[in-house]
């Protein structure tokens, strides 16, 4: 069983958010990056089935140089080699057409990802790898088990979950659930020292191609200063007039 699985290389959510030229670039100065925390739950995810099953994990990323050690890190964790196509992740079909093309020549039949980037939150990478491929896809997965050919998978649904089960090969755009929190795998130095073995394979773009365009950031409005109340009825005339919840 071959496993791909999608990383993306995302601001640490404690990093501070700048934007330079007009507000027209995201400013990485300062900025530490890590791998996106739903990309680490369908890592080790994958890990489970190359310790049980005998997969072979291969981690892809698109990007420049920059991203290349949360790649190490990912086969710090335990990947078998990484790939990484050599352009900037700054349009999603673009990516997920990079990827597609990564999966045609890997032959892989399982596409684990996160169900989005943690960065811009498109949630549209996984499903567009899908249907260039022409592989099934579930997404908001939770749950996933093989055997032989067939995926049995468990997904959120508003009110519940939904069971599926589906042949390989598939596209799984997972989130928290699919591991839990507890699993997740932190690199150990015999990891690490392994990782700087690994094949890193660097490789040139096939597609050009970009659907969409950044015109400008902008910050959300800053929360306004936290008011301590100890008197009843003074919360319930804030409330009411200041407020105007009640």
């Amino acid at each position: 069983m071959k496993i791909l699985v999608c990383i993306s290389h995302v601001p640490d959510t404690t990093s501070k958010i700048n934007f330079s030229e007009n507000n027209t670039k995201f400013d990485s100065n300062g900025v530490q990056y890590v791998i996106n925390p739903y990309d680490e739950f369908a890592l080790t995810r994958a890990m489970w089935f190359k310790e049980k099953q005998g997969a072979t994990v291969t981690v892809v990323n698109i990007g420049n140089a920059t991203t290349e050690p949360t790649l190490r890190k990912a086969l710090a964790i335990g990947a078998d080699e990484a790939i990484r196509v050599n352009t900037e992740a700054i349009d999603g079909f673009a990516v997920a057409k990079e990827i597609s093309e990564v999966a045609k020549n890997g032959g892989f039949d399982i596409i684990l990802a996160g169900k989005e980037s943690i960065d811009y939150n498109g949630g549209m990478v996984p499903g567009m790898v899908a249907t260039l491929l022409n592989y099934n896809f579930v997404n908001a997965c939770i749950g996933l088990e093989i055997e032989g050919n067939k995926a049995t998978i468990s997904r959120e649904i508003d009110g519940g979950k939904e069971l599926l089960s589906c042949n390989l090969p598939i596209v799984i755009a997972g989130q928290k659930g699919l591991v839990e929190e507890k699993d997740l795998k932190i690199p150990n130095m015999r990891g690490i020292m392994m990782a700087r073995k690994k094949p890193l394979t660097v490789v040139e773009p096939v597609n050009n191609e970009l659907k969409t365009s950044t015109n400008s950031f902008e910050k959300p409005a800053a929360k306004s200063a936290c008011k301590i109340v100890d008197n009843v009825d003074e919360l319930v005339n804030l409330l009411h007039n200041e407020a105007k919840v009640i």
